[in-house]
């Protein structure tokens, strides 16, 4: 239940050495916890339980195709902005079992499936991700075909969102509107501030549920100073932006450049291997896919995610209708930017820069975007 803005806490401070106690708190609602950890020399979502479990004292550098990890002197616990995941994959799992059959002699029998859903509380989750949230609300519960699993999940899921200190390479959030700053979308809302010997987290209410678990941590209302601090610390994400987008005009533009050369030109670049569509926190394409066992006797259908960018994806009876790179990336890009606010009415980008750093060949949204309005 969300609060009224007239019930909102005071925001509260939380000291670094009592953030256990928030995880502690959730635990002991018994939701099972996931946040940033670092793997693999990038920065993923799982399970954790213990504050050690987040990437301290990481920070990420993103650039077009580039991805790395740093140590910082700060030992925050939210250096990092993103990696190659989304917290879609908590709601809208790549893989999901919607339907099982069994032979019976010489009858098929529907199996029940279960449809309880954890209790999961996300923590970390930046602004941009929030709209990619409320986004995939209005598609996959608000639309006329709701996905009772993501449905489900979404009721059962507490969220902690931290406001970004610093942004990477390729954000641009404050272009799309969604960032870096968390507005709504959430249960309690951090910001770490880090400052000489203090090391601190100013915290915000967003629902009842998260007024409760606040109640459960140390903290003190937040003085004057602490709050100039968080909002400092906010304004300097807001001043080093990697990227823009100028958004007005913008579906209506790529509308009146469909045919635009420059779009073979970045079909020539692109790999269609749909690393884009894969870190994005937004697409929601999927594909069907029956398995039998070796005896015959089990029938399961599998939904899997998929990608705009494969052939398959637009096979009609004869072929696909994008056969190309070109049309597909086309696709792709139009619908984040063109089609989306049509359907939706919102764009379907929320500007958090993934497909920027994990494209293999460095395809910039913003540029391509850009270079088409230049074009004209």
């Amino acid at each position: 239940m969300s609060l009224t803005e007239k019930q909102y806490a005071p925001k509260a401070v939380v000291a670094r050495k009592d953030f256990q106690s928030l995880l502690d708190a959730l635990l002991s609602q018994k939701y099972e916890i996931s946040g940033p950890v670092v793997r693999d020399n990038a920065v993923v979502y799982d399970r954790i339980s213990q504050t050690e479990d987040l990437p301290i004292g990481w920070i990420d550098r993103q650039n077009h195709g580039t991805y790395h990890l740093s140590r910082n002197k700060k030992k925050s616990l939210f250096g990092c902005i993103n990696g190659s995941h989304t917290w879609k994959k908590f709601l809208y799992p790549m893989e999901k079992l919607v339907l099982e059959a069994r032979r019976d002699g010489k009858k098929i029998e529907l199996q029940e499936l279960p449809n309880e859903e954890p209790r999961q509380a996300l923590i970390g989750v930046r602004s941009c991700d929030l709209h990619a949230l409320q986004i995939l609300d209005k598609v996959l519960i608000e639309g006329p075909y709701a996905d009772l699993s993501y449905s489900r999940r979404r009721k059962n899921l507490f969220i902690v969102a931290v406001n970004c200190s610093r942004a990477s390479g390729n954000c641009f959030c404050v272009s799309m509107d969604t960032g870096p700053k968390a507005t709504s979308g959430f249960d309690l809302a951090l910001t770490e501030v880090i400052d000489d010997d203090n090391h601190y987290f100013v915290c915000e209410t967003g629902s009842e549920s998260g007024l409760a678990i606040l109640k459960q941590i140390p903290h003190h209302e937040a003085s004057v100073e602490e709050l100039a601090a968080a909002d400092k610390a906010i304004q300097n994400a807001v001043s080093r932006m990697g990227r823009s987008l100028k958004t007005d005009q913008l579906p209506e533009m790529l509308q009146r450049n469909f045919d635009n050369p420059e779009w073979e030109k970045v079909g020539q670049r692109c790999l269609s291997c749909g690393n884009c569509t894969m870190v994005c926190p937004t697409c929601f394409c999927t594909t069907m896919e029956d398995r039998t066992d070796l005896s015959g006797q089990v029938m399961q259908r599998w939904r899997k995610i998929d990608s705009c960018h494969t052939v398959e994806f637009s096979y009609i009876h004869g072929g696909s209708i994008r056969s190309s790179g070109m049309s597909r990336y086309r696709q792709w890009m139009m619908h984040k930017l063109a089609y989306w606010p049509e359907q939706f009415g919102t764009f379907g980008c929320v500007g958090c820069g993934r497909c920027i750093s994990w494209c293999p060949v460095g395809i910039d949204i913003t540029e391509e975007a850009r270079t088409i309005e230049n074009s004209e």
